[in-house]
């Protein structure tokens, strides 16, 4: 397997070894910023919670789930999307991956049902890592860095069994892992 530094834009693969780790346990993150000085950030993409949009935002009647970002400021919603032309004052992560803008206006578009699922993602919470706890995360195999082959496409079209897609995809000793119970005391 070709082993990647991190980098905006790729994502995060948990190692089978974070097992009971409550948040990264089988989860894929996109880095939406990576910095080895500053540290970075990240979303988790497989975590869907089981709340929609408009249990958290009532005035917009909008069914869109809610995914799990990370373990950070749980209680601020954030979002990724592919429409920075409709959403001012959005930043690109790569592959016409977006982060953020005008909040206001994306719930003008979610009132008017301009949004589709394939074209943003919502998550409470976020992923962090403070100056060089990624890198240290890495040498002690935590992650394995993948460059994001979906491109925008991540946004609508991933699942919960993307985890495990992947392991398929490392081959040898990661494809035992792919059909090994979440928690290994129920094996």
């Amino acid at each position: 397997m070709t082993i990647l530094k991190p980098s905006k834009g790729h994502l995060l693969v948990a190692e089978p070894s974070i097992i009971g780790d409550i948040s990264f346990n089988r989860s894929v993150v996109l880095l939406a910023e990576y910095n080895s000085q500053n540290g970075s950030v990240g979303f988790i993409l497989n975590k869907p919670l089981p709340y929609k949009l408009k249990d958290f935002i009532p005035e917009v009647d909008s069914n869109l789930t809610v995914y799990n970002g990370g373990p950070v400021e749980q209680d601020n919603l954030y979002f990724i999307h592919s429409i920075p032309d409709l959403i001012p004052g959005s930043i690109e992560i790569s592959n016409g991956i977006y982060w953020g803008g005008d909040f206001t206006t994306i719930t003008h578009l979610l009132k008017n049902d301009s949004l589709k699922e394939d074209q943003i993602r919502f998550f409470l919470g976020y992923s962090g890592w403070a100056n060089q706890q990624l890198e240290e995360e890495l040498e002690v195999n935590s992650w394995v860095v993948v460059p994001n082959i979906y491109k925008n496409n991540i946004i609508g079209n991933l699942n919960e069994d993307i985890w495990k897609k992947k392991m398929l995809e490392f081959g040898g000793d990661y494809m035992l892992w792919s059909n090994a119970p979440e928690n290994p005391n129920y094996n």
